[in-house]
């Protein structure tokens, strides 16, 4: 009982304790004397700043690669990781139907072939007429046009590479009966070098970033590369709603790079923005791209005046608009006003 009376007596110290406190931290906001400020002039600039962003490396010219006609797929010579040369053979089709097609073209063509002679010898001896021969001559350029096809299709009963880079992903594998048009491999021309980072950014980034804007470059593992933006997107991505630029390195042949392999990026935009840079701590209820300051005309009061956030940044915030009609910001001693509260300057 002793110890729980004492607790009671404590628990009621503290209380009092801090209703004490609390009674004079609010005469001290609502009392009616000047709250000291510090103050510094407003200077309406150009700045510029840069903008993180991060993505995924590519060559930008990854391919995914088919064969022409449907079958059943005979070989896979490469697997995925694999380096290719531009040409090589990486893929074929069991060319049993394709052969069999072709040779059927060649047969139907020597005997078109064949017709249209005869045809020929027959008008030349008035036994045929003319629209006889014509025909024979149709027939003949059809049965032409057939065989073309069936080389063609033989010719493309392989996949050869496009370039000199290599495999991201195997989707068949022999023996698997396959439609025409249905992805077999994927590569990219890594073999180049061409490598480019494709980082996401904010609407009012987007607007801010030119083509050939500078850029730094952090792979990861690796040391920053100067570059450059390339290219920027011309509609959200409909799922983020967020848009995208590329940024392409400087010298990308010793960068130890892997398709989409994660990056980030310092972009440093050459447009200039107009606004004024504030103290960190002058801005009181950020919410997103708004925020709340404080300001002085005469010196002898208070106004809360709402802005419009840019960059913000340990050091300073961005100010975009809102303080276009003031001369002094105040700084120092935010906590304690209201808006209309009397001020006393103490720089």
């Amino acid at each position: 009982m002793r110890h729980l009376a004492h607790f009671s007596l404590i628990s009621a110290a503290v209380l009092l304790f801090a209703c004490g406190k609390t009674e004079s931290a609010e005469q001290l906001v609502t009392k009616g004397e000047a709250i000291p400020v510090k103050v510094i002039p407003l200077q309406q600039g150009t700045f510029s700043s840069s903008i993180a962003a991060s993505g995924n490396f590519s060559t930008n010219d990854e391919t995914v690669l088919s064969f022409k006609v449907g079958g059943i797929v005979s070989q896979i010579q490469v697997q995925e990781g694999d380096p290719v040369r531009k040409g090589q053979v990486l893929a074929t089709l069991d060319l049993t139907e394709v052969q069999a097609g072709l040779s059927q073209a060649k047969l139907a063509y020597e005997k078109v072939l064949r017709d249209h002679e005869r045809a020929g010898r027959l008008y030349r001896d008035s036994v045929a007429t003319l629209e006889q021969f014509q025909n024979s001559k149709t027939a003949l350029d059809i049965a032409e046009q057939q065989l073309k096809t069936a080389e063609f299709n033989l010719s493309y009963s392989q996949i050869r590479a496009t370039q000199d880079g290599f495999v991201l992903r195997k989707f068949v594998n022999p023996g698997q009966l396959v439609a025409s048009g249905t992805p077999i491999l994927q590569i990219n021309g890594a073999g180049r070098g061409h490598w480019v980072l494709k980082a996401s950014v904010s609407d009012s980034n987007w607007a801010l970033i030119l083509l050939g804007d500078s850029a730094t470059l952090l792979p990861s593992d690796s040391d920053s590369v100067p570059g450059k933006v390339i290219r920027k997107s011309q509609a959200a991505d409909p799922v983020t709603g967020a848009y995208w630029v590329e940024i392409s390195p400087e010298e990308s042949t010793d960068l130890k790079l892997a398709s989409g392999m994660f990056g980030k990026v310092l972009i440093h935009p050459s447009e200039q923005t107009e606004g004024w840079e504030i103290p960190y701590e002058a801005l009181l209820d950020a919410n997103g791209s708004e925020g709340y300051v404080f300001v002085t005309e005469g010196g002898q009061s208070a106004k809360k005046v709402q802005v419009k956030l840019g960059k913000i940044s340990p050091q300073s915030i961005q100010v975009l608009s809102g303080l276009e009609n003031y001369q002094t910001l105040i700084v120092s001693g935010s906590a304690y006003l209201a808006d209309g509260s009397t001020i006393q300057i103490r720089n």
